[in-house]
This record gives structure tokens, sequence and C-alpha cells, in this order.
């Protein structure tokens, strides 16, 4: 048996920023929880939380993102991607609080799939996304009207990552689109060139290439950038015409910095090393990669690997050190991939401070950080993520 070594990652200001401690301009807007927050210092943090879980009973049920810290995510009773969390939450109707422990966009999904008896409660409204905020409702609006411009509109079909607002969602509802996960991005973008020609994919440049790319056969030409903060989107009538994947210019900020060199680097330090990466990365990380999945994919590829082979994970910290602990005594060693790459800054806000002022608060009675999608955008939402779940 081995003891778990620690993952060998350099932490910098600009990475860590501070564990999501300090704002980062590129994340989802949001505002700190009202009252007081318990002090990380207290050393009562886990018992107050277990207490004020136990007192609620059934009435709470906590979804813990495998993003999570360790301190949040042993208290979740049930783990998992953003959509499985929102499913998991859907299929609890008896209830009456979820706590997503994630981020804003994946709170708001759940308040969608749920009840509206149900109360979806995020501990910390500034946990954002910085992806799911490179997509606003006003600029695909604005996308839309350059498509309809170049008479491609009534080509196109939307399709649009878990990890997009309910705005966003709600617009590829609207307009005859679905939604996808990492995991069916090949399925949704089969089913969406049964509907039409083109494709406008929403808001993970990096996901929707390499999926028609690396899974479809398509290539590289076939695909070009929208860039919301140019004119036109920074492409012609032609190319729009031209095109078959219409990428949006968005990225995840953890999973975009990754590099060939950070692969390079590791096969040189760790000889006979898999390289297995998200598939948010960038299309030559992708292709430099050995294994491509999404977060579910990548911990199955892990149990199933043979004792004492070598790993290095593409995808976030808090993930990859739990892995690593997990599968230590099988003398399978896990290293992240890159030594400066950060944690979810933003995933990160929800800590064990303010989980514990959430149980607490909703404990005592008072209903705290309620998400809540409104009848319109929920209606046409749904309506893509219920395409998803119609896809074979």
């Amino acid at each position: 048996m081995t003891t778990a070594q620690p993952l060998d990652v350099q932490p910098t200001p600009l990475a860590l920023l501070l564990l999501g401690r300090e704002a980062d301009p590129r994340s989802e807007r949001g505002v700190e929880c009202p009252g007081d927050l318990p002090s990380p210092s207290d050393p009562d943090l886990v018992a107050r939380a277990r207490a004020a879980k136990e007192k609620l009973g059934d009435k709470v049920f906590v979804l813990g993102h495998h993003y999570q810290r360790d301190e949040v995510i042993q208290f979740a009773d049930v783990t998992g991607d953003s959509f499985k969390l929102a499913r998991d939450a859907a299929a609890r109707p008896e209830a009456e609080y979820i706590v997503f422990c994630g981020v804003h966009f994946m709170a708001e999904s759940a308040d969608i799939l749920t009840t509206d008896d149900q109360a979806v409660v995020l501990p910390d409204l500034a946990a954002g996304c910085s992806m799911a905020d490179m997509a606003t409702a006003e600029q695909v609006a604005e996308c839309w009207d350059v498509l309809t411009d170049a008479g491609i509109a009534d080509q196109v079909v939307p399709v649009s990552y878990m990890n997009s607002s309910a705005d966003i969602k709600a617009f590829t509802g609207r307009h005859g689109g679905t939604i996808c996960t990492s995991s069916n991005a090949k399925r949704a973008l089969e089913w969406a060139f049964e509907q039409g020609e083109k494709v406008l994919f929403l808001p993970d440049q990096h996901l929707g290439r390499n999926t028609a790319v690396r899974d479809m056969g398509m290539t590289l030409e076939d695909c070009v950038v929208y860039n919301p903060h140019k004119p036109n989107g920074g492409l012609t009538a032609e190319q729009l015409r031209n095109a078959k994947m219409i990428l949006w210019r968005g990225h995840c900020s953890v999973h975009g910095r990754f590099s060939v060199e950070s692969v390079e680097d590791v096969r040189a330090r760790i000889p006979g090393v898999n390289v297995l990466v998200h598939p948010e990365c960038k299309h030559e990380v992708v292709a430099a990669a050995d294994h491509v999945g999404s977060t579910e994919y990548i911990i199955k590829a892990l149990e199933a690997a043979p004792r004492g082979s070598k790993w290095a994970i593409g995808t976030e910290l808090n993930l990859v050190r739990r892995l690593a602990n997990r599968f230590a005594d099988e003398d399978k060693e896990i290293v992240f991939l890159d030594k400066t790459v950060c944690f979810c800054s933003t995933m990160n806000r929800i800590d064990l401070p303010h989980l514990v002022w959430t149980l607490e608060s909703l404990a005592d009675g008072k209903l705290v950080n309620r998400i809540e999608v409104d009848p319109e955008t929920e209606k046409y939402a749904k309506l893509a993520l219920e395409r998803m779940l119609a896809l074979p």
C-alpha cells in the first residue's frame, strides 16, 4: 500500500485568487451573503454543519459538485456533475430545501427541474461561472440577428452547453434547439444536424470544436468562432454561410489554461503516463492527450484503471486531489496535468462557513439565497432540457 503524496502544484496569485475569497473580474457577478458568516477558524464548524443538517432532516437535500472542496463535499447527500445533480434534486420532491453546493447556473437548472414547492438555495450568490457569463441574452439575440441578416438563421439549430445561464437555455428552447452535457454532446449535435444544416454552439467553443472534429469527423475549417465583442461576430456573411459549426467565443477559465507544453512536460517526467483531459480543454491539448472525457468519464476511467497505472488528469484540482487520495491504496499514481492551473475560484466560494450559515439559517426557519427562474424563462429553458432528455 502506498501513501497518497501531495500533488506537485505551485499556486499562483492569478490562479488561486485565494481560493475564491477575492473577486475574479471575469466571473459571473453576484453578491455576498447577508448577515455575519462564521469565522473560517471556528473549530466547531463541522459540528455546527452536522447539527443543523440533522435538525433539518428530510427537509433538506444537499448537492455537491465534483469540484467542491472536501470540507463541503463531506456534507453532500449526492455528488456529481451539474446535470446529474439537477436530476437528483428533481427526484427528491419531498425535500423542501435543495442546497446546491456548486455555481449559479447549476442552481438555476435545479430550480427549473424541481417543483414550485421546493426552494433551491446557493450558499454564496457570488459563486458564478466565468464561462456562463461569456454569453448574455442580449449578445445571443444580436448574434441571431446577424445570422438572420446572413440569410442562414432558418438553417441554424442552437445547441447550448449545460454550463450556461437560464436565459441562454431559454433562447435555445425558443429557437428549436437542445441542451447538452460534455457526456452527450455528440448525440446532441447529431440530433441538431438532423433538424438543420448548421449549429450555433454556446458558450464553450472548445467543447463544440472537439466534439465536431474529434467525435464527428468534421474539419477545423468547418468551424468558425463568433466573437460577441466584434461587429457581426468578426465574421463575414460568406464565412457564416460556409460554416457547419458556429462556435461562441467562450471557454472555461480552468480547462482553458492547460497547454500542449503541460502534456509534453508530464510525459517527460512520468514515463508511461496516461494523459486524460476534459473536452473543455483546447483542441490541441485534446489532440495530444491519450483519453478525453467528461468528469464522470474521468472518474469511471480511473475506477477501471489497472493497479500501478499512471495518470495525469486535466481537470479541476479539487477533483484530481480527491481521486489521487481515493486510489492511492491501489498504487495508481494520479497527478495534476499542470503545475500552475487554478482551482475553480468561483466554485471555491462555497466554503464551510457559507454552508454552515446556510444550513443554520434554514434550520431556524429563514430561507436565504433562494435561486428562482422566472416562469417565462423556465418554460423555454425546460423545453430545451426536455429535448436533451429525449435524445436516444
